[in-house]
This record gives structure tokens, sequence and C-alpha cells, in this order.
């Protein structure tokens, strides 16, 4: 199956959004307006975290950290805080909206001027980033609200069986 058809069928299979209703986090937190089998968005259907009062992460920002971690952060630094030649992805969340974001990791972007000289290489064939893309953006999105601190979140939601699905199908299992 192609990379385009294994996106289609992950957006088949685990991005049907039924609207249920979910409490707002903390004031500092962003809030979530529905919950859809382990996923968490906000009323506009953006992807977003989810962390109780306890700490615990929801899968997606925890899936997140760990996907940053193996794809990410050797140009962006640990934690999404930026190195010496990328920017700080923490911020980038919280500067751009969802849709900007996905646009500049599925096709890249070239920055170059007389100050600036930068080239975010297109991730947009690559699964271990594209079948994990809100994942991401939902960890980079709590470290950018500093609702997740630096390191690896300690408590986690468990993995749903529609993340399951999805994750499987998008991967090609």
């Amino acid at each position: 199956m192609s990379m385009t058809g294994k996106l289609t069928t992950m957006a088949a299979v685990g991005f049907v959004m039924i609207a249920a209703p979910v409490t707002a986090q903390e004031a500092d937190n962003i809030t979530v307006g529905y919950e859809e089998e382990g996923r968490y968005y906000t009323e506009d259907g953006v992807p977003t975290y989810n962390i109780t009062a306890e700490g615990e992460v929801d899968w997606l920002t925890y899936s997140g950290f760990r996907r940053y971690h193996s794809e990410c952060h050797v140009c962006h630094g640990p934690e999404g805080e930026g190195s010496s030649y990328a920017p700080a992805l923490k911020k980038s969340a919280l500067d751009m909206d969802y849709y900007d974001f996905v646009d500049v990791v599925v096709n890249g972007r070239q920055k170059v001027s007389a100050a600036e000289n930068s080239v975010m290489p297109a991730f947009g064939t690559n699964v271990n980033v594209m079948c994990y893309l809100d994942d991401i953006y939902t960890y980079l999105k709590a470290r950018g609200t500093d609702a997740v601190p630096r390191g690896r979140p300690p408590k986690k939601e468990a993995k749903s069986d529609a993340i399951r699905v999805a994750e499987e199908a998008c991967l090609g299992g």
C-alpha cells in the first residue's frame, strides 16, 4: 500500500470524530473540547493534550514524547527546546496553527534572508513521522504551555483500541 493509501486508511479508521463532552483542563492548559476513543480535541477539532490532576498524560502526548525523540530532537533539541540551528518546536506549536504546522512537517520549508538560512526537510513520506504527527503535535503543544515538564512523562493513559487499529493501518500491519 502506498504512503497516501496508508494515511487515507489511517484517517478513515482513526480520525472519525464523534463529539463527546469532556471537562476542561486546568486553567493553564489548553481546553479539551471533546474526546474520541483516547484522542482529545479542541472545540474546533484540533488535536490537543489531556493531563489529569494526578499528572497522567493522554496516550498521544506520551507517544508524541517518544516519537519526537526518535525523529525530531536531533535537530530541534531535547523536549522541543531548540538548538543552535533549529528553532524550539515547543514555541512553534504555540505560534503556528495546527494546519500550518502539519504543512511544514509534510512539505518542508526553506527560509533564506540576510539574517537567516534555515531548511526544514519534508517528512511527508516518512511513516515514522506521518503516522504519529498528531502525537508529536500534542506533545509539543503540552511542552509549549509547560503542561508537561522536561523528561519522560511518568504516568500515561493506556493506548485505546482505536489508536492501536489506526497505527497498525498506517504502518501497514
